[in-house]
């Protein structure tokens, strides 16, 4: 039995504006550097001893029409002056034998900050999960991510966000992306 399981994972995000929506999104994808790809959208684990790699470094590792594994948060929309955004956010645990979550969100009205950390909050709370670390409903959401961040399971936590407001006649894009390879 042939398993695929991606070593490197890298971040990207872009964001399309044109006329229609469906170019648009191709022209986020162009804005990410991954317009060339046919990609297959995935669930979000980060894969056991898997190494997150700059976008750089990932983009020499991809060839044009090759199939690749994306995890993908898109949004878009065509109202005049509205703020969009698409995050990825990443956890990792510091065993690197243990699989680790990405989680994808989209929404409107949020900033850069407020969308990363929304999405960043969500992976730690579901690597929690896996890793027996105490939920405390007494205290509150920061406090308890807190003390999971500073616990030794988890290493690293991270995100990625693309926010943009839409001109007027116009459809604009927004992707975050996890690229497997």
């Amino acid at each position: 039995m042939n398993t695929f399981i991606p070593s490197k994972i890298f971040l990207t995000k872009g964001v399309g504006r044109h006329q229609e929506q469906l170019v648009s999104f191709e022209m986020s994808l162009r804005s990410a550097g991954i317009h060339f790809l046919n990609y297959v959208q995935v669930s979000s684990i980060f894969p056991p001893e898997a190494k997150l790699i700059s976008r750089d470094e990932g983009l020499k590792l991809i060839k044009p029409g090759q199939v690749t594994h994306i995890v993908m948060s898109r949004n878009s929309t065509n109202e005049n002056r509205r703020l969009l955004g698409a995050s990825i956010g990443i956890a990792i645990p510091s065993d690197k034998e243990m699989f680790g979550y990405l989680s994808e969100a989209h929404d409107f009205g949020k900033s850069d900050d407020e969308l990363a950390d929304y999405v960043e909050d969500l992976s730690i709370t579901m690597i929690s999960t896996i890793l027996g670390l105490p939920i405390d409903t007494n205290i509150s959401y920061d406090e308890q991510l807190e003390q999971w961040k500073v616990s030794d399971k988890i290493i690293k936590s991270k995100s990625i966000t693309q926010t943009a407001i839409c001109g007027k006649n116009e459809w604009t894009t927004t992707i975050a992306a996890a690229v497997l390879i």
